[in-house]
């Protein structure tokens, strides 16, 4: 049997190390090899660390300043998941990373119901020979989501420092997302139904804040719910760009996030009374006013078959030239046409 091909990286311990082995070796890891630190946790944890010959399997471990300490990786593997020709809408690309505006109906990740045509079966075959190793294996780096119906950005890491350096810029919450959500109802500080609702406030400019914890619903776990215990910081913030409808019965948002937590804005707005247009999950059943709408006006909404939400704009720092980027993707045909609809419908208010 052939040998498995292994590489080995030495670190040398820098003065004044952490006090654990796996915060000290993350800290000196030779910054092109990228290896985050639950993967140094990981490499400890197989005996893939050593010093001087003698395994170091507990990350509790001290170190001193000169250690030089060998890490045997396995080169990295290909995935299981097999590499599939499909169309993607790339906005911009290097050795490193890759942002591109996701179709509605594309689900990210391969998952048992989803096992292939995922936008990571198209990134395998996009990317093909230059991907790195990411965790071991030769993947695209995941570090965020949107929903399978869903439109807009994503960045997707190609190595494994720019999927360290992103999944740390999310964590930090300092990367910049917004996005366009049409929702039903107008949200507004006069509005005496939001008035002392738990969890929502309005900041200057008629900004709406949606301030909660969200945890997996007790009764299907399948969503996701507004918790005050227990559950994960989260906080939404909205502003309305456009109303539609006399009187004014839906409303064009901008939406941007404080934490990215999943489902978060379908979630957070439904909590506040104003679902997505669309969303058979949290948006409720709404019957529209054919006389604030007009007929045209609610066949649209009526026809439209995912959650009137898209990832508009996307920033952040290049995590390894530190450049700052922006992007934009404009609004998908499917949700451009239902406004124009909606537009021409019945006269709209501009705020």
């Amino acid at each position: 049997m052939a040998e498995e091909p292994f590489t080995e990286i030495k670190v040398r311990i820098g003065p004044q190390p952490p006090a654990r082995l796996d915060k000290a070796l993350a800290r000196d890891v030779p910054e092109g090899h990228g290896l985050s630190r639950s993967r140094v946790v990981k490499l400890i944890e197989d005996g893939a660390v050593s010093r001087e010959g003698e395994v170091l399997d507990n990350v509790r471990l001290k170190v001193s300043d000169g250690d030089v300490l060998t890490l045997r990786m396995r080169q990295p593997a290909e995935v299981e998941t097999r590499a599939q020709e499909i169309a993607l809408d790339i906005i911009w690309e290097d050795e490193e990373l890759i942002v591109l505006n996701k179709p509605a109906g594309m689900v990210v990740h391969p998952a048992p119901g989803s096992p292939d045509y995922t936008l990571v079966n198209a990134l395998l075959h996009h990317c093909g020979d230059s991907l790195s190793g990411i965790g071991g294996e030769k993947r695209p780096g995941i570090v965020h989501r949107i929903d399978k119906e869903t439109s807009g950005l994503l960045v997707v890491a190609k190595s494994d420092r720019a999927h360290q350096g992103l999944a740390a810029q999310f964590e930090r919450h300092t990367v910049m997302r917004r996005y366009l959500a049409l929702v039903h109802g107008v949200p507004d500080a006069g509005d005496p139904r939001l008035r002392g609702m738990r969890g929502v406030s309005f900041e200057t400019g008629n900004i709406l804040k949606v301030t909660s914890q969200l945890a997996r619903s007790k009764t299907d776990r399948q969503k996701q719910a507004v918790v005050w215990a227990n559950g994960r910081h989260a906080i939404t913030r909205a502003r309305r760009l456009e109303s539609f409808g006399t009187p004014p019965a839906l409303a064009l948002l901008e939406c941007w996030l404080e934490t990215g937590r999943t489902h978060q804005i379908r979630v957070h707005l439904a909590h506040a009374g104003h679902g997505l247009v669309g969303d058979p999950v949290y948006g409720g059943r709404r019957k529209l006013s054919e006389r604030a709408l007009g007929v045209d006006g609610v066949a649209a909404c009526a026809g439209f078959a995912r959650q009137a939400l898209h990832a508009a704009t996307l920033g952040f720092a290049h995590p390894v030239s530190g450049e700052m980027l922006d992007f934009s993707a404009p609004l998908p045909p499917d949700m451009e046409g239902l406004l124009e609809v909606l537009r021409m419908s019945r006269p709209n208010t501009t705020q």
